[in-house]
């Protein structure tokens, strides 16, 4: 059975879409947590960030992804040519990107790396786990903000872009992120009403003018 089979989706509604950023070759968006970046399969998850930005930008397209949960950055080309390169860049490794989230209990460690393979947890979809043996290679980079009472204020930096990367390899560090309705534990999952993980900064090359552009929207949860 998948998981969450209860799981009602109601995105938000308010701001209908924000956009920070539209130039002819792409346009960057603020996600809400909530909120699909693509449509899933059944009619009432249809409302999604690629139909809101379609239906005032009808020649936008997606070029990566957030979580539902996950709120922040995302980046959709204008035209083919941006798609390909922005595409590239992604492929190549060739952007800069890090997430703010908030985790329960205190990271020991100020800095470090997660190095652990990934797979989907079939039986339990959309779950990821860890597999040492069958699964694809992930790295994520993470450093100590601050700590609080019963958490800690992570920068986290995925090296690839597995699926639920950042969370399931929190969850393997022992320190599952606040609100997880997938992979926190049920005091983790109570301290927040949203999953607290947040795109927070991406920096590409400009598909046209080569020169680099940084975007930066703040935590919401901070």
């Amino acid at each position: 059975m998948p998981a969450n089979p209860d799981f009602v989706y109601r995105p938000p509604q308010q701001p209908y879409l924000q956009i920070i950023y539209q130039d002819d070759d792409l346009v960057v968006v603020n996600k809400p947590s909530g909120l699909l970046t693509v449509p899933g399969r059944l009619p009432e998850h249809q409302d999604c960030l690629q139909h809101r930005v379609t239906r005032v930008l009808p020649t936008a397209t997606i070029v990566h992804r957030l979580d539902m949960a996950t709120s922040g950055i995302v980046l959709m080309a204008l035209n083919k040519a941006a798609h390909v390169d922005i595409s590239r860049q992604f492929e190549q490794r060739k952007t800069e990107k890090h997430y703010i989230a908030c985790v329960f209990g205190h990271v020991a460690e100020t800095q470090g790396k997660v190095d652990l393979p990934l797979i989907c947890d079939w039986p339990n979809r959309p779950k990821q786990m860890v597999d040492n043996q069958r699964g694809k290679p992930a790295l994520t980079h993470f450093q100590v903000l601050r700590y609080a009472e019963q958490c800690t204020w992570l920068k986290l930096i995925p090296v690839t872009g597995r699926s639920h990367q950042l969370r399931v390899h929190m969850l393997a560090l022992g320190h599952p992120i606040l609100g997880d309705r997938l992979y926190a534990h049920a005091t983790a999952l109570a301290l927040s009403e949203r999953l607290q993980l947040h795109a927070e900064q991406l920096t590409i090359s400009h598909p046209s003018s080569r020169l680099r552009m940084d975007f930066h929207v703040a935590c919401p949860f901070n």
